[in-house]
């Protein structure tokens, strides 16, 4: 007899124990809490804590690797049990049993265990992105293991998933549909670490960063005012609305300097106003200067209704809006969203509608690709309380809106751009999942908006404190090219985003930074090359996890010193051999800047080891921004070709 076998017997002998000390076996088996199940992979080297529910004060068994406890669950049902820390290793049977029932679990291993979440560019499947790599179809590892998590939202922390997610081996039924950076990367930490490996991917594309944060990190951050909004939704949806549009309306004001009651949603609005075409994307009405449009447009619609008609309660229905909203009746607010593919539905309360003329204002604002009210047509009504109801897909008109500065207020209770609602649904219930690592892929959804550095380093924080894992490594993706290229230096909000990845990995001695601006795509906000984004998150968990002997995140920008002729000689660090100038015999992508904005212009560098000389042009130089672009053309890295990522650094 092998020893695999005699340990599968072994391990069915106990557990055939364990249900003869528990005869009353029933379907109501203990059940846990977080994401471990069949093919799991468990934190090594950290304690494993488990809690779930069993009877009312049951005693509860839990044994796993030969290592046993037993804890008695409280008057609600709760326990929790703790198992010692446990070297890699497996397959093993975990088995909970109590007088209530029994539960096996099987084939768990004992591994490093990392997360990955972030928006679009995390959650591209590897089936989506480049396709004809060997490592694309790889064969079944069975140390290697998967987990996805549905894309849920939720106004409130959430115990445990609807659904469990299940975990799968690693192979060619599992990897097209996985996260392409998350498996590349942890498909080439298996190749070196030696140990078995679990991903779980936890990522929702377009999200903004709020949307992952707890209320502590929210407040943390400097957003307690939305974390309050989303607890006033979560008792009181028609006030938090209420208070939501007011908001957006101080917004707007603040912005334009309309006073109230002059402002493009009242019904007597005098802006530019023509005939929209047809409700799609308004990119395909054939007019130039929308053609390439992204930004704000009103559109308005006139309803008649009778004394009888307007005399109750309604519902406005107004199909798919792309990509967010604001709504008006009569000049009342009454909602807004922001999921493009979610039908907007707003019920209007009795005294909102009256006899004759009513007038419907709806704020569309398009931060990306196609926009506008797509209905379609002949989903859009107004359903009064008489159970009739008016079409509304036809006789709209539109204006373009002026530009305010800033991003538009979002609604905190938004599924992608509010504040906690993937936390709550999508990170609450993994529990007490412990960490080797985190991977973050995100911020494209957050240029443009101030204080990322601040909101990054509030999550990092709090995800470590919420896993009990306060060592968890944390690999930052700086975000790709995308965009117009430029032809004169300007601010940039990626360019911020950026520099403030950069930063907080600077500052946190378990953070690392994968720099992306050179395979990115200047046309498509998804770049295919996920492959090298795994393999650089990978170098950041390989020097921060398992300490190897490589930079954490290739060249980057140490410190600017004025030399003695004016110039600006740049220090840089985690530089492998030497840095050099692609393809040219000077380094792109520099500007040298006064304090003021607007006073930047570009500066190409002599390189020389690990630093880089700008030379003086006889204009006052206080900091020096690079790659500050949306699509940067830059040709500096090392000699494993590592690019030297976006930075802003003050010259000393």
């Amino acid at each position: 007899m092998s020893t695999a076998t005699v340990r599968l017997s072994c391990l069915a002998g106990v557990a055939l124990l364990i249900l003869a000390l528990f005869p009353a076996a029933a379907a109501a088996a203990p059940r846990l809490d977080g994401v471990i199940g069949d093919h799991a992979v468990v934190q090594r080297g950290q304690p494993i804590l488990l809690t779930g529910d069993a009877g009312a004060g049951e005693t509860v068994m839990v044994t796993l690797a030969g290592k046993t406890v037993v804890v008695r669950a409280g008057r609600d049902g709760r326990f929790s049990a703790q198992l010692p820390a446990l070297p890699a290793g497996g397959p093993y049977d975990l088995t909970i049993a109590a007088a209530s029932g029994a539960v096996v679990m099987r084939d768990i291993l004992i591994g490093d265990v990392f997360l990955c979440s972030g928006q679009s560019n995390m959650e591209l499947a590897v089936g989506d992105a480049q396709d004809l790599i060997p490592d694309a179809h790889p064969p079944v590892d069975a140390m290697l293991r998967l987990l996805t998590v549905a894309k849920v939202a939720a106004p409130a922390p959430l115990a445990r998933f609807a659904d469990t997610p299940r975990w799968t081996v690693a192979g060619p039924a599992s990897v097209p549909g996985f996260s392409a950076a998350c498996f590349y990367m942890a498909q080439a930490l298996r190749r070196t670490a030696g140990v078995p490996i679990g991903a779980i991917h936890s990522s929702w594309g377009g999200s903004r960063i709020s949307t992952w944060m707890s209320g502590t990190a929210l407040q943390d951050a400097g957003l307690g005012d939305d974390a309050a909004l989303l607890a006033l939704y979560a008792r009181d949806p028609a006030a938090a609305k209420a208070r939501a549009s007011a908001l957006w309306e101080q917004w707007w004001r603040g912005g334009s300097g309309d006073r109230p009651g002059a402002e493009p949603w009242q019904p007597a609005a005098a802006l530019d106003w023509r005939a929209v075409p047809a409700m799609t994307n308004f990119e395909r009405w054939g007019v130039p200067e929308l053609a390439t449009y992204n930004g704000m447009l009103w559109y308005q619609r006139t309803v008649e209704l009778t004394a009888e008609q307007a005399g109750g309660p309604a519902t406005l229905v107004l199909g798919t809006i792309d990509d967010a909203d604001q709504v008006w009746v009569n000049g009342r607010g009454v909602g807004g969203s922001s999921l493009a593919s979610q039908a907007r539905v707003y019920a209007l309360p009795a005294g909102m509608l009256t006899p004759g003329r009513n007038v419907v204002t709806v704020n569309v604002d398009d931060v990306y690709a196609d926009g506008g009210m797509t209905g379609p047509a002949d989903s859009m009504r107004l359903t009064l309380a008489d159970g009739s109801s008016i079409p509304l897909g036809t006789d709209w008109r539109y204006a373009i809106a002026r530009r305010l500065p800033g991003s538009a207020p979002r609604v905190p209770w938004d599924d992608i751009n509010g504040a906690g609602t993937l936390y709550n649904a999508m990170i609450a219930p993994l529990g007490a999942t412990r960490l080797a690592g985190i991977a973050w892929y995100q911020g494209e959804s957050d240029t443009g908006i101030p204080g990322y550095d601040r909101r990054l380093t509030a999550l990092i924080a709090d995800w470590r404190q919420r896993f009990a894992s306060p060592d968890a490594a944390f690999g930052i993706v700086q975000l790709s090219a995308y965009g117009s290229p430029s032809s004169t230096p300007a601010e940039s909000g990626w360019g911020s985003v950026r520099d403030a990845q950069r930063r907080v990995a600077a500052k946190d001695p378990r953070a690392g930074l994968a720099v992306t601006l050179d395979i990115g795509d200047a046309l498509d906000i998804h770049p295919g090359e996920k492959h090298a984004v795994g393999q650089r998150l990978a170098q950041v968990m390989r020097a921060r996890v398992y300490g190897e002997r490589v930079a954490p995140a290739g060249p980057a920008i140490a410190d600017a010193r004025r030399t003695p002729d004016g110039g600006v000689a740049l220090r840089f660090d985690g530089v492998t051999g030497a840095l050099h100038a692609r393809s040219a015999d000077r380094a792109i992508g520099f500007e040298l800047c006064d304090t003021a904005p607007g006073t930047c212009r570009y500066a190409s560098g002599r390189v020389d080891g690990r630093g880089v000389t700008l030379p003086a042009d006889g204009r006052p130089a206080v900091r020096v921004r690079y790659a500050w672009t949306e699509a940067p053309m830059t040709n500096l890295s090392d000699d494993t070709g590592l690019p030297v990522g976006t930075f802003e650094i003050p010259v000393e």
